[in-house]
């Protein structure tokens, strides 16, 4: 097969005759200038270009041997792909961003009808001229100067063309231009750009020939018989036709405005039916993709009404539309009456859900199996001799009745109501009521499902108290960053009282009782953080069985003497993840509610043990996931406590104490610290029997997290003295006033030169101010305008190595999740006093 040729390639690098000449003239200007002198003198120059004229053909001679210099004709390099070009069957030509083609293929001249002698112009020149393609050419153009890939599609008129009735068919080409960087071995400077033409006019008869019969299609579809739309997974109709428009009373202009959904035309149930099987569910017979489904179901018209029809509903597959035939049901389908009602019965009887027909005096009628289980045997009386108001408390009755009534009247889409069952026990329940619209059987007038939500209900309970309790600690949280900004500066101040007073000064003693009660609030806060889980935390791995033995002995001082404590630790304990001095904290609440609770004295027993997974599905409820835990049980002989108290304890400042033995702290702290590790807490009382509080922490797996294998101390080590003075310039960054005056007066007593600023945007303009020489900056977390994290990203971009201290009462965690992953700052948490604020502000200094 012969190839075919390009009718332009200059892609070749060809040699340079100049080269030649100058060559040999400078070989005749070197034997003249060597014949004018002496043989003794050109003797040593003539040997000199021999030697070079030798080396240079014996590099020549190696040079041919291994392909890098070529003698005779030469090859043409990637020969395989030159010929691929040359034969695409779309046009393809290489150009300059001066117009200048370097190549062209064999078809870029036929798409274009250029003469075998004519000069090939580059695709934006040749239709260039032509005032109908003057937009899209003019774009290829612009994309080629710019180095940029676009690709237009565009109609040519034929010559003469006046009118769309022309003989000659109009052509259309698709034309695209890519910018190709030159070869660095080209020797060509500047880049390069590829067209590509192809003519696609058969393409586009095809699609306006398809487009031809999907109207045909959809104009048939509008005029059927039948109703007919197409609905999405997500249950947004796509189509819907004239026919069920009509029936439905829709006004097609108006659906073409705005989308219908499911939901508009027919119940909620049916909606979610019909969007579930356009899922791809296989539920009930013949489910499946690609097989056809058939439901006998209500459709809503505008006015409310309804109407009884007949859907075929063919389930898509992947991702097509649901494909919904709507037949109006009619006189015709009387033959299928057995069947139906037998399939009809089957469904009714085995229905998970109570369904009831009532008649037009709202006396039940008839019942299913699950309708009579749910209300009892009354129920399913019959004969219309039970009431459907009297299965339901009497507040409910009213709601009901109304409901009921706008089902006798054939209203269409009735709100259900919310119910408390009659009965001893109390039950919960939702009532949906359907209107049957049947002039002549006056029997059944509507349908009653009935669905018990009583374990719905107490779930609600249980999530609105889990909520509660959550907004009770984001108050607790705020109220306790406040209240530290204000102990902060009592503790300062006093501190600065202490400095000028000795111990025999009378106000001395005054000035430590301020202090002391300051940091038992401080103390007081510190609860509230905890409760709200926003203090700092050190977890680390525990062996709790090691740690409840040591903690033992504080216990029983704790305890007293007439409460005796029994300690049941298993053998085999699981390791768990948790900050020693909060779970001492923990037990050491807990068994102090529990010598509370016994003022006669009692017995008060610690145990321990692994719960597996299966065992946490039984005793954890819905809110703990399954898996693995350790149980700590601290269980008391004790008053126990009542229901309604026991839905309160972990509230912060409930106490069932006597006044001023109490904070109504101690509970909430354990539920902010259970939580914040991970855990659950569960409480099991009875009054009179004791309560038994059963704490469930996840068993830590080794490798899972990184961690602090040390266990930590509970006694403090004495600091030594120290230096706390310095140098050095810092900004100090907080917009509660007694704070920062505390703080900036304390820093600079330590011989640091202190900048003020209330805002994290006004510290950025004292910043600017000083020309950015600061060596430190001390910051509060939580300010208007902007906050702290904010505030050292922006001065991360003016002063990359810039040293920051963050001040905050809340805990450390709580904002570093705001910070860059490898961001390094120093924590300094609220209330402080003068001491650690000059020590920390020091230590951060020296790195």
């Amino acid at each position: 097969m012969r190839y075919a040729e390009p009718i332009t390639d200059r892609t070749s690098r060809d040699g340079s005759v100049g080269l030649v000449v100058l060559l040999a003239l400078a070989l005749a200007v070197a034997a003249v200038g060597l014949a004018m002198v002496s043989r003794e003198v050109a003797e040593p120059f003539v040997l000199a270009i021999l030697a070079a004229l030798a080396v240079v053909g014996v590099f020549c001679l190696f040079a041919g041997a291994v392909g890098i210099l070529y003698f005779g004709q030469r090859h043409e390099r990637n020969d395989l792909t030159k010929a691929f070009v040359d034969n695409l069957p779309h046009g393809a030509l290489i150009g300059d961003a001066t117009g200048r083609v370097f190549y062209a293929n064999r078809a870029y001249r036929d798409l274009l009808g250029l003469d075998t002698e004519a000069p090939v112009p580059s695709p934006d020149r040749a239709f260039g001229g032509n005032p109908y393609l003057a937009e899209p050419i003019f774009r290829l153009a612009r994309a080629a100067q710019q180095g940029r890939a676009l690709k237009e599609e565009f109609r040519l008129p034929p010559p003469g063309e006046v009118d769309e009735e022309s003989a000659i068919e109009p052509r259309w080409f698709r034309i695209s231009v890519q910018p190709m960087p030159p070869d660095p071995g080209s020797g060509r400077k500047g880049q390069l750009t590829v067209w590509q033409v192809d003519e696609v006019t058969q393409d586009r008869a095809r699609e306006e020939t398809s487009f031809a019969k999907v109207q045909a299609a959809i104009d048939y579809l509008d005029n059927a018989p039948a109703g007919f739309f197409t609905a999405d997974a997500d249950g947004h109709i796509e189509y819907l036709n004239a026919t069920l428009a009509q029936w439905l009373k829709l006004d097609l202009t108006e659906i073409a405005a705005k989308p219908l959904d499911l939901s508009q035309i027919m119940s909620k149930d049916n909606a979610a039916l019909l969007a579930g099987a356009g899922r791809g569910d296989s539920q009930g017979p013949g489910g499946g993709q690609g097989t056809v489904r058939r439901f006998d179901m209500d459709l809503l018209r505008t006015d409310g009404t309804t109407l009884p029809v007949r859907v075929l509903h063919r389930l898509p597959r992947g991702n097509q539309l649901a494909l919904i035939l709507i037949l109006n049901r009619g006189p015709g389908e009387a033959q299928e009456a057995g069947t139906a009602e037998l399939r009809s019965t089957r469904m009714f009887q085995s229905s998970p859900f109570g369904i009831a027909t009532v008649d037009s005096d709202g006396a039940v009628s008839e019942t299913n199996a699950a309708f009579s289980r749910m209300f009892g045997a009354g129920a399913d009386a019959g004969g219309g001799k039970t009431k459907l108001e009297t299965l339901v408390d009497e507040g409910n009755r009213a709601d009901l009745r109304k409901a009921l009534d706008a089902a006798l009247a054939g209203q269409g889409m009735i709100e259900p109501i919310e119910v408390t069952f009659a009965g001893p026990e109390p039950r919960t329940g939702r009532i949906y009521l359907s209107s049957i619209a049947d002039e002549n059987d006056k029997s059944e007038a509507a349908i009653v499902y009935a669905l018990d939500t009583t374990e719905q209900h107490e779930l609600e309970v249980q999530f609105a108290q889990s909520q509660k309790m959550q907004a009770v600690g984001q108050l607790a949280g705020g109220i306790a960053h406040d209240f530290n900004n204000m102990l902060t500066a009592i503790i300062g101040f006093s501190d600065f009282l202490l400095l000028n007073h000795r111990p025999t000064d009378p106000a001395f003693q005054d000035i430590m009782n301020i202090k002391q009660n300051a940091n038992r609030a401080a103390g007081l806060v510190r609860q509230l953080l905890a409760f709200s889980r926003q203090q700092t935390l050190r977890p680390q791995v525990l062996q709790l069985g090691d740690v409840l033995s040591e903690l033992s002995i504080l216990l029983d001082r704790l305890l007293g003497e007439n409460v005796e404590l029994s300690l049941d630790t298993a053998g085999d304990l699981w390791p768990v993840k948790a900050d020693l001095h909060q779970f001492e904290q923990v037990i050491i609440n807990l068994a102090v509610n529990a010598r509370d609770a016994m003022p006669e004295g009692g017995k008060l027993a610690i145990r321990t043990a692994n719960v597996a997974e299966a065992q946490s599905r039984e005793v954890g409820g819905s809110e703990m996931p399954p898996g693995e835990y350790v149980m700590i049980e601290v269980r008391d002989t004790g008053t126990g406590m009542t229901e309604e108290v026991k839905q309160k304890i972990f509230e912060p400042f409930f106490s069932t104490k006597e006044i001023g033995r109490g904070t109504g702290l101690g509970l909430s702290t354990v539920y902010g610290i259970v939580k914040q590790t991970g855990g659950y807490v569960y409480v099991d009382s009875e009054v009179g029997e004791g309560t038994a509080m059963r704490v469930f922490l996840p068993r830590y797996v080794e490798g899972t997290t990184k961690i602090d294998q040390e266990p930590a101390k509970l006694e403090r080590k004495p600091e030594k003295p120290k230096d706390l003075t310095g140098s050095g310039t810092l900004l100090l960054v907080e917009d509660e006033d007694a704070v920062r005056s505390f703080a900036a007066r304390a820093l600079g007593t330590r011989g640091y030169e202190v900048l003020e600023a209330s805002t994290g945007a006004e510290a950025l303009e004292v910043l600017e101010e000083h020309g950015g020489k600061v060596d430190l900056v001390v910051s509060d977390v939580v300010m208007p305008e902007m906050d702290g994290p904010t505030l050292l990203k922006e001065l991360r971009k003016k002063l990359p190595d810039i040293k920051i201290v963050f001040m905050s009462g809340y805990a450390e965690d709580a904002f570093k999740r705001n910070l860059d992953e490898n961001e390094t700052f120093t924590f300094l948490q609220k209330p402080f006093d003068l001491k650690t604020l000059a020590a920390t502000v020091k230590s951060a200094l020296e790195g």
